[in-house]
């Protein structure tokens, strides 16, 4: 419970969702929240309650973070007034939820925005200064749609896959430059944050819309614990085990599951907001 004592946290995605549940965790446990999200009345009311929960104060910062630019000039004025961050919690995400020759060229380029390239950008800022001190630890939120692709979800899984290769490379390359440096990635099933509403599940015992406060408890603990890999439900474990099998084997496990039904009455957020 002492990890998260006086660590400056850094989440993208803040204001809503699984963001908000985690900042409320560790912020819960002793950590120097600093926040970002584009909601700029979401983050207002996400410090408000943890600083009357808490007794502390914690910051935020209005950062759309499929902007490159902006995503390096809010990292200087973090570090400016915080120093160097401890811990980095990549989540911010967005969903179209459309076939493929649905999604326009600008919803395709906003999904790889702020699912993938904020990530590269984002550890570009702060992973030089953990390098430094060989300490630090570097999140990924990626999905079990980065372990499989599922239909009406080509663009959202294309920057899923993105998301987990690059924990891998990332973790790959701490291991001989700075073994302090920890990463941790996170790859869940659907979760009931809203972002995802109207979705389907055929066997709920086995692969649940997942609770957005239980996810967020579970990812909180990953990350306590340093965990380099958390896949929620346990059934997500097997994805890669199947991955042997006949081409059309797999396909058919896909299908028998329901995954490639699962989109089918997606209805998401009225307005999409990052997660």
């Amino acid at each position: 419970m002492a990890y998260f004592k006086d660590k400056k946290i850094l989440i993208t995605g803040a204001a809503s969702g699984l963001g908000r549940q985690m900042a409320l965790i560790m912020a819960g446990e002793g950590g120097k929240l600093i926040l970002w999200d584009i909601d700029c009345s979401g983050l207002d009311r996400l410090l408000t309650k943890m600083e009357r929960v808490t007794g502390r104060v914690h910051s935020a910062f209005v950062c759309d973070v499929s902007k490159k630019e902006q995503i390096y000039k809010i990292a200087d004025e973090v570090k400016k007034q915080h120093g160097t961050v401890d811990i980095v919690i990549n989540n911010a995400g967005v969903v179209s939820g459309r076939s493929f020759l649905e999604c326009d060229d600008r919803q395709i380029q906003k999904t790889m925005d702020i699912n993938t390239m904020a990530l590269f950008w984002t550890a570009k800022a702060f992973l030089p200064e953990m390098i430094t001190r060989n300490r630090g630890h570097l999140v990924t939120i990626s999905s079990a749609a980065g372990l499989v692709g599922t239909a009406k979800l080509a663009d959202y899984c294309a920057s899923k896959f993105a998301a987990f290769g690059f924990d891998e490379a990332i973790r790959s390359e701490m291991r001989k430059r700075a073994p302090g440096v920890k990463t941790t990635v996170i790859c869940p099933y659907y979760i009931n944050t809203g972002m995802f509403d109207g979705v389907q599940t055929r066997f709920a015992f086995l692969l649940p819309i997942l609770r957005e406060e239980y996810a967020a408890n579970r990812i909180v603990a990953a990350i306590r614990r340093r965990r380099p890999r958390l896949f929620m439900p346990r059934m997500v474990y097997s994805v890669p085990l199947f991955r042997v099998l006949p081409v059309q084997l797999f396909d058919w496990l896909v299908e028998f599951f329901g995954i490639n039904v699962s989109m089918t009455d997606f209805k998401g957020r009225k307005v999409q907001k990052g997660e």
